[in-house]
C-alpha cells in the first residue's frame, strides 16, 4: 500500500533555523570546554532552548501531518475526538464528581459527629455552672455514668470557692483569664483536646478530653480513618496518645471490590489556643474512606437494595459496552469501506496519471461510494476512448498538415510576368485546407489563362475537388496550348475557347463526382497583344472591373460546373485599357454576415476597392480581408477567402 507523499522533516531538510541551531550548539560546546565567556555561554544556551523549542514544535506538527495524511487515520482521529474523548470526559467528570461528593459527605459526617461530641461536653458544663457546693455532689453522681460512658478520658474542673476535679487525681488547672463561654477544639501543652468552658458568676467549669486518631475514627464507626494535624507549619501540636492502644494504626475499611478505591478529603477546622484566650489557629481534618463504606453508613441495612441497584447498574454498563463495541465494529467496517474506496480511487488516479486508461477499480454495493467507483470507471472508459480519438485527431491533423502543404503547392508558385498586366492572388482558408481555387498559367508568349473557383463545402472533400478542377483545367490548357502552336505552324486545328474548356470541365466533374458536388468557376484568357480578356463565368460571383471611378460587373454566362451533365456555356470578351483593375473573388469575401445577419455585400466591396484602387495589389487584398474580418467580428473565418487582382499597365 502506498504510504503517501513523503516530505522532508524540518529536522532533516536544510533550513536556516536548523543551521543556526547547529552552529550555536557547536559554539556553546567550544566555549564551555574552554571555560571562557560564561555570560555569553549562558546567553547562547537560552537562545538554543528557544530555537530548540521552535524546531520541536515544527517536528511535532510535521509528525502529526504525516500521521493523518491517510484518510483512515483522519477518520480514526475524528472518531476519537467526537466519540471517545467526550465519553472519557463525561466519565472523568462523573468519577471526579463522585470522588468530591464522597469526600464531602464523609467529611460532613465526621465533622457533624465531632461537633455533636464537643457539644456533648458543653451540656454537663452548663449544668455544673448552675450548681452550688451543696447540690454539686448530687448532680455529679447523676451525670457521672453518662460522662464516664461517653467520655472515658474526660477531665473536669469546677473552679469556685472550692475547686472540684474529676477524676479526683486530675491535674487540670483553670485556663488563663479572658476566656468566655466556649466549646470545640483547643491546643494545650502541645496536644489537641476537645473542650468546653462555661463561666457563670463566680463559678468556672472546664471539661477537657484528649483527641486521638482512634477517637476521631470511631466518631462514625466503619466509615473512615481520620487524621488531624495543624494547617500552619508553625504549630507543633499533636494528638494525644493513649498508653498501649491509642497509637495503634487506624485502618481504613477494607475494599468491597477492585473499584472500591480510597477517597481522601480534607476539612479546615478552628482550634482554640489555651494560652491565648480568644485566639484561634487552623487545623486540618483528613478523612480517608471508601465509596462502599460510605454507602453502608448512609443506608445501613437498607443498602441491600443498593446492591441490587449496583447489579442493575452493572447490567446497564454491560449493555452500554456492548453498544459501544457494536458501534466500534460498525465504525471500523464503514471506515474500511470509505478508506478502501478512496484508496482504490487514489490508485486509479495514479494509474491514469501514468497513462494507463485501461485500469478499472472494483465497485460493489449500491451506495454513493460504489457509484463513485463506477463513475470513475466510466470516466476512464471515456478517457480511453477520447485518448484514441485524440490520437486519431493528431493523425488526421498531421495528414491535414501534409494536405495543406500539398494544396499550397497547387496554387501558383510563380506569377507570370507580363508587359501589360500585373497579377496577384491570395487564398486564406477557413480551415486547414481550402475549397477555393485560383490559378495563373501562360499559354504561349502573349496569352495567359486566369481562373478562380469556389467548391461547395469545406474541408478535405472540397480540397480534393479543387485539386481535380486544377488537374482537369491544366490538362486542357496544356492540350490547348499545343493545338494553338500547331495552328501557328499551318496545321488545321479546332479553335480553343473558354466556353469549351468550362463545358469540358463540367462533363468530367459530373462524371467523376456525386451530384451534390459542384463548384462555381470563372475562367478567362487574356491576349496581351490585343489587351482583350475572353471569359466564361459558370455561376461564379461577377468579377469587378474598375476603370477610374466607374465599375463594371462581368456577367455570369452559365450555371455551376459538376451539377448537370449537359450545360451550354457562353464566352464573353472585354477590352481592357491601361489603369484598369479587374478583381475576382469568392463568396468568403462578399457574403459573410455580421452579428445582425447583414452581409458584407457587393456594394461595400466595390466601395472598398474604389477607395484603395491606387494602392498596391497586396495592400488592396490585405485591406479587403481585414475589413471583412472586422465586419464579422468572429474569432475564425466563416468561409474561405480568395482574391485575384489583375491590373492593366
Amino acid at each position: 500500500m502506498d504510504p503517501g507523499p513523503v516530505h522532508p522533516s524540518p529536522i532533516h531538510r536544510r533550513s536556516p533555523l536548523a543551521t543556526v541551531f547547529l552552529g550555536l550548539l557547536i559554539l556553546w560546546v567550544l566555549l564551555s570546554a574552554l571555560g571562557i565567556a560564561r555570560g555569553f555561554t549562558t546567553f547562547i544556551a537560552i537562545t538554543e532552548l528557544a530555537i530548540g523549542a521552535i524546531l520541536l514544535f515544527r517536528l511535532c506538527r510535521y509528525l502529526i501531518r504525516q500521521s493523518i495524511w491517510r484518510l483512515r487515520n483522519r477518520l480514526i482521529l475524528n472518531y476519537i475526538l467526537i466519540g471517545v474523548i467526550p465519553v472519557l470526559l463525561i466519565l472523568i467528570f462523573i468519577l471526579t464528581a463522585g470522588y468530591i461528593a464522597a469526600g464531602q459527605i464523609a467529611v460532613f459526617l465526621v465533622s457533624s459527629e465531632l461537633e455533636r461530641r464537643t457539644q456533648g461536653l458543653n451540656e454537663p458544663a452548663q449544668i455544673l455552672s448552675w450548681s452550688t457546693p451543696e447540690t454539686r455532689p448530687r448532680i455529679l453522681n447523676g451525670m457521672g455514668p453518662f460522662v464516664r460512658n461517653h467520655y472515658p478520658r474526660v477531665q473536669m474542673l469546677v473552679h469556685a470557692e472550692q475547686d472540684f476535679r474529676y477524676p479526683s487525681d486530675a491535674a487540670l488547672a483553670a485556663p488563663p483569664l479572658g476566656w468566655d463561654n466556649r466549646y470545640g477544639l483547643v491546643i494545650k501543652g502541645g496536644r489537641y483536646y476537645s473542650w468546653a468552658h462555661v463561666s457563670r458568676n463566680s463559678t468556672e467549669v472546664v471539661m477537657l478530653e484528649p483527641v486521638t486518631n482512634r477517637m476521631l475514627s470511631e466518631l462514625v464507626p466503619n466509615l473512615a480513618a481520620v487524621h488531624f494535624s495543624a494547617l500552619n507549619s508553625g504549630s507543633h501540636a499533636k494528638l494525644t496518645a493513649d498508653p498501649g492502644s491509642e497509637d495503634e494504626a487506624v485502618h481504613i475499611p477494607p475494599p468491597v471490590n477492585s473499584f472500591d478505591r480510597e477517597v481522601d478529603w480534607p476539612a479546615r477546622v478552628e482550634v482554640d489556643d489555651w494560652e491565648r484566650p480568644g485566639r484561634t489557629t487552623q487545623g486540618v481534618l483528613i478523612v480517608t474512606t471508601r465509596p462502599f463504606a460510605l454507602l453502608n453508613v448512609i443506608f445501613g441495612e437498607k443498602f441491600v437494595v443498593g446492591q441490587s441497584g449496583l447489579v442493575l447498574l452493572g447490567g446497564v454498563g454491560v449493555l452500554f459496552l456492548s453498544v459501544e463495541l457494536l458501534s466500534l465494529i460498525t465504525g471500523i467496517s464503514l471506515t474500511r469501506n470509505i478508506t478502501g474506496a478512496v484508496h482504490n480511487l487514489y490508485e486509479g488516479t495514479q494509474k491514469v496519471t501514468a497513462g494507463d486508461f485501461s485500469h478499472r477499480i472494483e465497485a460493489h454495493g449500491r451506495d454513493q461510494l460504489a457509484d463513485l467507483g463506477r463513475s470513475f470507471n466510466s470516466m476512464t472508459e471515456n478517457l480511453e476512448r477520447l485518448f484514441k480519438v485524440e490520437k486519431e485527431k493528431e493523425r488526421l491533423q498531421s495528414e491535414l498538415e501534409i494536405a495543406k502543404e500539398v494544396q499550397n503547392q497547387l496554387f501558383p508558385q510563380d506569377v507570370p510576368t507580363l508587359r501589360t498586366m500585373e497579377l496577384t492572388g491570395v487564398c486564406k482558408p477557413a480551415r486547414m485546407v481550402s475549397g477555393d481555387y485560383y490559378d495563373f498559367l501562360c499559354l504561349d508568349g502573349n496569352r495567359v489563362a486566369l481562373a478562380i473557383g469556389d467548391v461547395a463545402g469545406k474541408g478535405i472533400s472540397a480540397a480534393l475537388l479543387m485539386a481535380s478542377i486544377q488537374s482537369i483545367m491544366r490538362t486542357q490548357l496544356t492540350a490547348g496550348t499545343s493545338a494553338y502552336a500547331a495552328s501557328a505552324n499551318g496545321m488545321p486545328v479546332h479553335t480553343f475557347s473558354t466556353c469549351q474548356a468550362v463545358s469540358q470541365l463540367n462533363k468530367q466533374l459530373f462524371a467523376s463526382t456525386s451530384p451534390e458536388k459542384f463548384a462555381t468557376f470563372c475562367f478567362g484568357i487574356y491576349d496581351e497583344d490585343r489587351r482583350v480578356l475572353s471569359y466564361t463565368n459558370a455561376g461564379h460571383l461577377p468579377p469587378i472591373l474598375i476603370r477610374g471611378e466607374t465599375t463594371t460587373y462581368l456577367e455570369v454566362t452559365g450555371t455551376v460546373v459538376g451539377a448537370f451533365p449537359m450545360v451550354k456555356y457562353e464566352e464573353r470578351t472585354v477590352a481592357l485599357a491601361p489603369g484598369d483593375m479587374l478583381v475576382a473573388y469568392t463568396d468568403g469575401i462578399a457574403e459573410p454576415e455580421n452579428e445582425y445577419g447583414e452581409e458584407f455585400g457587393l456594394l461595400r466591396l466595390t466601395d472598398l476597392l474604389l477607395r484603395y484602387q491606387h494602392e498596391g495589389s497586396r495592400e488592396i487584398i490585405a485591406r479587403t480581408m481585414e475589413a471583412v474580418q472586422q465586419w464579422t467580428n468572429a474569432s475564425e473565418l466563416p468561409d474561405d477567402m480568395t482574391l485575384l487582382v489583375a491590373r492593366i499597365q
